[in-house]
This record gives C-alpha cells, sequence and structure tokens, in this order.
C-alpha cells in the first residue's frame, strides 16, 4: 500500500506543469472571445455619433453635414458611409441615443417619486423639462419636426414608446387615464419647454411657471390637494 507521501513524491515537476498548463487552457477556452474589430467599429460610431452632436450643438440640427463630421474626427467624409448608410441613418442613431438617455434618467427617477399624485406629477414633469432644456439640440431632434424627411426607425423609436408608456401608466395611478388628459399634460410641459428655448434661453422666464402649470392640470382633471 502507498502512503500519502508516497503518492505526493508521484507529483512531478512536469507533471505539475502539465496540470497548470491545462487549466490555464481550459479558462482560456472557457472566456469569451473578443470581436476586436467590432469594437474598433463601434469606437467610430461612437466618435461620429459625438461629432454630429457637436456639430448639431453649435449650427443646429438642419445644418450638419457629412463633411463637417468628417472634419472634426479627421475622416474623409465618403468613409462615413462605412458606419451609417446616410445622413438620416446618423440622425437615427442620434434619436434614439437621446431617448435611451432619458429612459435611463427615468430610471433613476421612479423610485423617488412621491406618493402624492401632485407631487409626483410635478417630478415626473420637472424631470422632463430639465433634460429638455439643458439640451435644445437633443430637444428639437427628440420631439420636434426639424429635419425634413427624416422618421426614426423603429429601434430608435422603441426607447421614446417605453418613456410614453411609463409616463401614462404613472397616471393612470392617479386615476387620470383618458388619452386627451395625458396629451394635456405633455403638451403643458413642451409649451413651457419652447416658450423658454425660443423667448429666453438660459433664462427661467417660463420653466418657472411648471408647478402652476401642473397645479392647474391637477386641479382640471380633479386631483385632490
Amino acid at each position: 500500500m502507498r502512503t500519502n507521501v508516497e503518492d505526493q513524491a508521484l507529483v512531478t515537476p512536469r507533471a505539475l506543469t502539465d496540470l497548470v498548463s491545462r487549466g490555464i487552457l481550459l479558462i482560456m477556452l472557457g472566456a469569451p472571445v473578443r470581436d476586436r474589430q467590432a469594437e474598433r467599429r463601434q469606437a467610430t460610431r461612437t466618435e461620429i455619433l459625438e461629432a454630429a452632436w457637436e456639430i448639431a450643438r453649435d449650427k443646429g440640427l438642419a445644418d450638419l453635414t457629412l463633411r463637417d463630421v468628417a472634419d472634426l474626427i479627421g475622416m474623409r467624409a465618403p468613409s462615413l458611409y462605412s458606419y451609417f448608410g446616410s445622413k438620416n441613418d446618423i440622425y437615427d442613431a442620434m434619436f434614439g441615443q437621446a431617448w435611451s438617455e432619458y429612459l435611463a434618467v427615468v430610471d433613476e427617477t421612479e423610485p423617488t417619486l412621491s406618493a402624492d399624485p401632485r407631487s409626483a406629477l410635478k417630478q415626473i414633469a420637472r424631470t422632463f423639462l430639465d433634460f429638455a432644456i439643458a439640451d435644445p439640440a437633443r430637444h428639437q431632434l427628440m420631439n420636434q419636426r426639424t429635419i425634413p424627411g427624416f422618421v426614426p426607425s423603429p429601434e430608435s423609436y422603441a426607447p421614446s414608446i417605453e418613456v410614453f408608456e411609463r409616463g401614462r401608466a404613472h397616471l393612470a395611478r392617479f386615476g387620470i387615464e383618458d388619452l386627451d388628459q395625458f396629451d394635456l399634460f405633455t403638451a403643458l410641459i413642451g409649451g413651457l419647454i419652447n416658450a423658454q428655448q425660443a423667448n429666453d434661453p438660459g433664462g427661467d422666464r417660463w420653466v418657472r411657471l411648471l408647478d402652476d402649470a401642473m397645479d392647474m392640470f391637477a386641479d382640471h382633471v380633479g386631483l385632490s390637494r
């Protein structure tokens, strides 16, 4: 009969090396393979979108050109077509990105909503208004038809639909279930945003009226004070 010491003696340095090598091989086989080409492509797409946003904020959405985007990132304009099929495809990616960013804000805000319906209405309205006012070019692309012929793809439109449905669900919890009432709610917020950006950019002449507007809306739909 072999003793434990004898068994241990049979494990030679070569055997240990083989065992370690097999362990490393198993780890490598189990690890996901990185697609570096896809990563580089995604990084370039992200750089293109960042440049497009910078130009849109500087010159306006309608004045965005592929040449300007290419110049900003040090690329020839025809090369952009390797990443986006057209300028509208860039707008589409920007649209989806913008609504996805707001959806992330909604995710953060929802757990903090007040149990009081009036207070919650004001929180929801303030969250959207602040997001819109912070970036007028982004707001225009998200909520105004400023680009002739541009229609977002279903994929890029999906985050906006989710935001819409979540908003309706919150108002329904407060007993506000009629679509016309929800449309009035969003129109009041959008009107204040548009008036602020058109007439007092950087100020607060209209945005400071938000709470009063929400109280008027709450009274209109019969929410108790």
